[in-house]
């Protein structure tokens, strides 16, 4: 049997680490899948959407940060990959994406589905580059598997489909392409400059995010050191937040007014692998440490007075040692007093109440309390994520996955495939907001059609619920972000997948129960508040101003009842609970 093109990209992909390959068929890509049709051992994951497959390889790499595949075929087939490239990207995780082309010799003459994948990928990938010989293809794949792997992002191949059948000697061996662990650290000079600035601090605040994956004890050590309270960006939440006694919560648009406050507060702000892009939530006049192990990274978001190259889990053992263990602690002690009565207040949103719709924060809190130690939680962009900020609780088992850097609607269910996948016996529950979930509807299907178990948690309130919420604090009456949904508990019985409904708050304890021990996929479609708010930890002027232009702006537009079901949700509800 002859040996292609195709078969050594199967073989290759494999040896570097790849379990599955996502995608759709087409005509210029049946050499690749005829190649995968002889090898069983890489299954082709068929999806309903080719973004959906690529959000499925960004979920599946970032749960096992290994190389994950999606192909597509030529002109609109791969132009779909885009959005979920570009989470990928933007998340950091390796990605090969395999882009068929039209034929070679037609390139430039505007055939049939002719686009130019080079150009269209080149902003949101590591290394992107056509194949043009097979001699040159085979030279080019080594090299994009191993800028995806060791540089953490996208590499995308755009292959002429007749260049995957292309015959070829089989080679002597594979090249087995897999990640490096290189220690990466600042010099011992500037190690001691960093200690002494937070030795001079009286005000220390730690600001960590994804980058501390990995450093959990490392950043507590030093965190009890400096008597610093520590603060999370959204992807910190998960590595950070557990046996953590100097943990303050989040700030950020969805975050904690407590981690805000730890900030603003403070006189010497340390920066433990964050990119977190809001600049309005950092300090304006600490000093500022800033360590990340990309140097393009420091000083990207505001000013920094000692910038370091250098991981956290190499660099935090070499620091802790010099710091000064006879610190006062009144800055950690208010700031810990501040998150405590926080959170008091956040938890008393989260309680069930018949008189008015579920509410969001009660439903996530019930999730929270029976989803498995070790589940994996995938919340929507949109009011999915400000309850799962607010209501999950992290133990350094379970995960917190997202598009929380390129923030794209219908990520969760879409991600949740690739992680279901590369996850076998593990929950894994979609936060699912009812317009995500609706985008890609058609990616139920493909938890029928690969037996993935996803549990699809849909926070249905009839709206584009966050617009509304960025609407109101910009003073704009609501308009254009009415949904109208089906059942979507219907809709799942009707592709085969188990569907509850629910619409008050005491029959949701049993609902999500059985929901979570189904054996098997299943959707669970909630009938949560429309307005419940979810107010960021530090209200501007400008947005103080625009809520109040919100509310004349209703009622002067004839839509006062708005006001009213607001006033019910978040405070009538609250006067009718009981005092303690």
């Amino acid at each position: 049997m002859a040996y292609t093109v195709a078969d050594l990209i199967v073989e290759t992909i494999r040896e570097a680490g790849a379990q599955r390959v996502w995608g759709i068929p087409g005509d210029s890509l049946n050499g690749f899948t005829d190649a995968l049709r002889t090898h069983p051992e890489l299954p082709w994951m068929h999806v309903r959407h080719e973004e959906a497959g690529a959000f499925a390889a960004s979920g599946e790499a970032a749960m096992t940060g290994e190389l994950a595949v999606v192909a597509g075929s030529c002109g609109p087939g791969n132009l779909h990959f885009l959005n979920g490239l570009y989470d990928a990207h933007r998340s950091r995780v390796p990605v090969l994406a395999i882009a068929s082309h039209i034929p070679g010799d037609q390139i430039g003459t505007n055939y049939f589905q002719e686009t130019h994948p080079e150009n269209l990928y080149r902003e949101c990938s590591v290394y992107c580059e056509v194949g043009r010989t097979p001699e040159q293809l085979i030279r080019i794949l080594d090299i994009a598997i191993r800028t995806a792997i060791s540089e953490r992002g996208v590499a995308v191949l755009v292959i002429p489909g007749e260049l995957f059948t292309a015959k070829i000697d089989r080679p002597e061996r594979v090249p087995r392409i897999r990640a490096t662990s290189p220690v990466i650290r600042p010099s011992d000079e500037e190690v001691h400059l960093a200690a002494a600035m937070l030795n001079a601090g009286k005000r220390v605040t730690i600001f960590a995010g994804a980058g501390c994956a990995g450093a959990h004890d490392d950043v507590v050590a030093l965190a009890e050191r400096l008597r610093a309270p520590v603060v999370h960006a959204y992807r910190g939440k998960e590595h950070l937040e557990y046996d953590n006694p100097c943990d303050v919560g989040m700030t950020g648009l969805v975050g904690f007014s407590s981690g805000y406050r730890a900030m603003e507060s403070c006189d010497t702000l340390l920066m433990l692998g964050t990119d977190f892009p809001y600049d309005q939530f950092l300090p304006r006049h600490a000093r500022i440490v800033q360590l990340d192990i990309r140097g393009s990274q420091l000083g990207r978001r505001t000013r920094v007075d000692l910038p370091l190259v250098g991981s956290v889990v190499d660099t935090l053992p070499l620091l802790t040692p010099l710091i000064d263990d006879d610190r006062d602690r009144t800055h950690l002690d208010a700031a810990l007093q501040h998150y405590a009565s926080t959170r008091k207040l956040l938890d008393e949103l989260a309680v069930p109440d018949d008189h008015i719709p579920i509410r969001p924060e009660y439903l996530t809190t019930l999730l929270d309390q029976l989803a498995d130690d070790d589940a994996v939680f995938v919340p929507d962009v949109g009011s999915p994520i400000i309850w799962a900020a607010r209501y999950l609780t992290m133990n350094g088992r379970r995960r917190l996955l997202g598009s929380f850097n390129h923030g794209s609607m219908a990520n969760a269910l879409t991600m949740s495939t690739g992680i279901a996948a590369a996850s076998p016996g593990r929950q894994v529950i979609s936060l699912s907001g009812d317009g995500g979930f609706a985008m890609l509807l058609g990616e139920l299907l493909t938890l029928v059609q690969n037996d993935l178990p996803v549990k699809t948690v849909v926070y249905n309130n009839s709206s584009l619920n966050f617009v509304e919420l960025e609407m109101k604090a910009d003073g704009f009456v609501n308009f254009g972000t009415d949904l109208t949904n089906p059942s979507f508990a219907a809709v799942a019985e009707s592709v085969g997948i188990r569907g509850w409904a629910v619409t008050t708050s005491s029959e949701l304890p049993a609902a999500v129960a059985e929901f979570l021990a189904h054996d098997g996929p299943a959707v669970l479609d909630v009938t949560v508040a429309r307005q419940a708010l979810s107010i960021p930890p530090a209200i501007t002027a400008a947005q103080a101003k625009g809520f109040t232009l919100w509310s004349l702006r209703t009622v002067l537009s004839g839509r006062g009842d708005e006001l009213i079901d607001l006033a019910e949700v978040n405070l009538l509800s609250r006067l009718r609970r009981p005092k303690e």
